[in-house]
């Protein structure tokens, strides 16, 4: 008898922990709230553009997060932040999740991800007329050189990494490292082939010559680390709309 109902205890115990696990969990916040939180820059085309005159935003993520919403039901609220807050933001409980970001190291540290819907690459990006001053990642290496990237972000960090020599100009969100290329205050910026192919079309900017992709990196959503419940909730998500053909879908919008 004491066996039976010590186990009973143990049970019951159980099921407390894991009702407690579950109340705490951003999910539940969203399904009682009727309101999705979802924090996003707004300045990587064609990820997510704000447009500042209306407040709204447009993009592949946009599309992502309000389908999301739509699938559980509540109304999606785009929370304006910045890369060197993104991660602060999260783990804060100012949004649920966050708009793609690359996975890496240090942001892991502190936050968790959901399963990966894309990855992008990196390049080295210049003028049409700066063109010819550069072959290769050694020629953006070198003193006088100069590189911009804006702080918080990855490239930030790989553009340390990369080019130790360079005068390295490094710009505060809502600046970015390609607009001081373009207003002639920086010779070279690094992004992604995703939003590189954007810039090219509506810029005009090139790749540096001979220098190849670099970084290959998955990409994905910042969610609060310890929250599992809602982990899986958008994990399993993103497999149903990965076997469904949603993210090519979105990626062929978007010219991805």
């Amino acid at each position: 008898m004491k066996r039976l109902f010590r186990t009973a205890a143990i049970a019951a115990i159980g099921l407390a922990l894991a009702g407690a696990a579950s109340a705490q969990s951003a999910l539940n916040d969203i399904l009682n709230s009727g309101v999705l939180k979802v924090g996003t820059t707004g300045d990587w085309n064609p990820m997510t553009v704000r447009d500042p005159a209306t407040n709204s935003y447009k993009g592949f993520d946009i599309d992502i997060m309000t389908e999301l919403a739509n699938d559980l039901g509540v109304e999606v609220e785009f929370v304006p932040t910045d890369w060197k807050t993104l991660v602060n933001g999260v783990v804060a409980g100012q949004y649920h999740i966050t708009g793609s970001a690359s996975i890496s190291p240090p942001r892991m540290k502190a936050a968790g991800f959901s399963e990966s819907y894309i990855s992008v690459e990196i390049f080295p990006f210049t003028t049409a007329e700066k063109a010819g001053n550069f072959s290769g990642y050694d020629s953006i290496n070198q003193p006088g050189v100069k590189v911009a990237t804006t702080l918080g972000t990855t490239f930030e960090k790989l553009v340390r990494e990369w080019f130790p020599n360079a005068d390295i100009k490094v710009v505060e969100a809502p600046a970015r490292g390609y607009q001081e290329v373009l207003a002639g205050r920086a010779d070279v910026f690094i992004t992604s082939n995703i939003e590189g192919s954007t810039l090219e079309e509506k810029f005009g900017v090139v790749r540096v010559p001979e220098a190849g992709p670099r970084a290959p990196s998955p990409i994905a959503m910042l969610l609060p680390q310890t929250d599992q419940v809602w982990i899986n909730y958008v994990n399993n998500w993103v497999k149903l709309k990965t076997a469904k053909g949603f993210f090519e879908e979105n990626k062929a919008k978007w010219g991805l």
